[in-house]
């Protein structure tokens, strides 16, 4: 590993304190935008979309699991893949451990693909998560919240809120949901791409570090499905 910039501590000191004055800004904006986040108005979602579980087919309310808020990570994982994708995975190792926690602010967080129920089951087996994940595959869902594409769509899609074309049918995101006293449902937020970086505790604690993450534009390349890295 090649060494940086070596100082003594005075001098190291004095660059961390300039440092520190920015990560505090960025703290503070931090703050800002989760208060606007929360101030954002929300839609009333029309559609009641089924899901497929172990516990067989499911609403978009029984999502909540009896409680106000949902949390859906969009999950990279098509019917006709073998494997999920290698970065949302990176994503789930983050959700495992979180579930219960969140549950005491009154959120359900869960994962959903188009992938089959029986696909699901057997990733989960093999990697150990326990969190809810759904299959979305017999509905519109995917579609209608903007993380998968039909290939005869793929010259004109929206993904991040932007056109682009499109060379894959499934892509990463969140969205978040709220239900009222009598149980109607409203689509609150969506984020995509690089939005959902935040939510990566992995990837927050590479970003302290020296070599930092390292990619050199080349994406995620040293990244693999958890049993796959080699010792």
């Amino acid at each position: 590993m090649k060494v940086g910039n070596v100082v003594g501590r005075e001098t190291w000191l004095k660059a961390r304190l300039a440092l520190r004055e920015r990560e505090k800004e960025l703290t503070w904006e931090r703050e800002r935008i989760a208060e606007s986040r929360r101030e954002l108005p929300w839609v009333k979602v029309e559609q009641d979309y089924d899901f497929e579980s172990s516990e067989g087919k499911k609403g978009l309310g029984d999502l909540f699991d009896g409680l106000n808020q949902l949390v859906v990570y969009h999950f990279m994982f098509a019917p006709d893949w073998e494997n999920p994708c290698k970065s949302c995975s990176f994503w789930a190792d983050q959700i495992e451990r979180n579930v219960v926690h969140l549950r005491a602010r009154d959120i359900s967080l869960v994962a959903v693909s188009r992938a089959s129920v029986e696909q699901i089951q057997a990733i989960q087996s093999r990697f150990g998560w326990t969190f809810p994940w759904y299959s979305s595959g017999g509905s519109e869902f995917n579609y209608d919240f903007g993380v998968s594409f039909r290939e005869e769509d793929f010259a004109k899609v929206v993904y991040d809120y932007r056109e682009m074309e499109m060379d894959i049918t499934d892509l990463p995101g969140v969205s978040v949901y709220a239900r009222d006293d009598d149980g109607a449902i409203y689509h609150t937020y969506s984020v995509y791409s690089r939005g959902i970086d935040t939510l990566n505790a992995g990837y927050q604690f590479i970003d302290l570090t020296p070599k930092g993450r390292d990619e050199n534009g080349q994406g995620m390349f040293w990244l693999r499905l958890r049993d796959e890295y080699e010792e």
